[in-house]
């Protein structure tokens, strides 16, 4: 399909708002689903209190198609394809289609039986995921962009590359599993999250096509979390909690390494880098807390570029096994 990568993208967008404003609309029926008591920050609140075998096979049975379809549409697109494209190749329609239909599944599943995946697993597995997508891209655009301000990590080109050919399995793990994860709920934060899922499925399924390389639209899918972990961290702790935490650590990986893949001038990076350091100055100012400043928006960039040195860490490692397990077969026996 002859379409360019912006029209693609602004269509995308435009449709994953639209899947969003029919969550928020039809979620105006779930408000007299009763639930419990919220129990702390490991509890996920938005499930059943009685789940039954209906209730849990529904959710499951809906994320294994969603996810086996999308692999398979992967794999096709890498096996069958395999060259990338102005426009939109016939697999890539498919895939925004199916993606379409299991969303619609997924809204229609909410409304029959309520329970998402959450009802059986940890909430912190559904951040994991995310957390882990985001760790990725930091491995797959080291080349590019650097890790620390322009300049790459010791990492090596075949844990690049390896990421870089089969990241979209994860991905698309990582988007499939969280969106079933929640069940279709009209809350601030369950819209904005579900708003990042669609552009993360949209973004997986323009494969191969010169709208999902797009430097800016990847950065934007980045930075989005940003916006997501803000507004969720003040709805569940109020605008005196810790959404600065969340803000200024996930803008501080965009300072120290996502702002250098954009071809910026020096100029203008330094003044992001200013405009970053007065904001902080300003908000824990505002707050009383400017002591404790360097301590929170630390804590982010610390756990992602710690997880950048352990994934490559165990991705080499099951590289060079994987490559002496072959080299093994492949030799002679002996005979004795």
């Amino acid at each position: 399909m002859n379409i360019s990568p912006g029209r693609t993208l602004a269509l995308g967008t435009a449709a994953s708002a639209a899947l969003t404003a029919v969550i928020w609309l039809l979620g105006q029926r779930l408000h007299g689903i009763t639930l419990l008591p919220d129990q702390g920050v490991a509890w996920y609140y938005w499930k059943l209190p009685h789940p039954t075998v209906w209730t849990r096979l529904s959710a499951w049975a809906g994320y294994a198609a969603h996810q086996l379809a999308f692999w398979g549409m992967i794999f096709y697109a890498q096996t069958r394809v395999r060259r990338y494209s102005t426009g939109l190749h016939p697999i890539n329609v498919i895939a925004l289609a199916v993606n379409a239909g299991f969303i619609a599944l997924h809204v229609l599943q909410t409304h029959l039986f309520y329970d998402g995946l959450a009802q059986d697993v940890s909430i912190f597995s559904s951040q994991g995921s995310v957390v882990l997508l985001l760790v990725v891209v930091l491995i797959m655009e080291n080349r590019r962009r650097g890790l620390f301000l322009g300049r790459p990590a010791p990492i090596g080109r075949q844990v690049v590359d390896f990421a870089r050919r089969y990241h979209g399995y994860l991905f698309s793990w990582a988007a499939v599993y969280t969106f079933w994860y929640h069940p279709a709920e009209s809350t601030t934060g369950h819209l904005v999250g579900f708003f990042y899922m669609f552009l993360l499925l949209l973004q997986g399924s323009l494969f191969l096509t010169r709208a999902h390389t797009n430097r800016w639209w990847t950065l934007t899918l980045e930075l989005t979390v940003a916006v997501h972990g803000t507004m969720v961290a003040v709805m569940t702790s109020g605008p005196d909690g810790m959404w600065p935490m969340f803000l200024f650590g996930f803008l501080g990986v965009f300072v120290l390494t996502q702002m250098h893949g954009l071809g910026l001038s020096r100029t203008v990076r330094w003044l992001l880098a200013a405009c970053y350091a007065g904001s902080i100055m300003i908000a824990y100012g505002l707050r009383g807390e400017l002591g404790s400043a360097p301590g929170e928006i630390i804590r982010i960039p610390a756990i992602d570029y710690l997880l950048v040195g352990i994934l490559a860490l165990l991705t080499w490692s099951g590289l060079v096994l994987a490559r002496r397990v072959r080299d093994r077969r492949r030799l002679p026996w002996s005979s004795s």
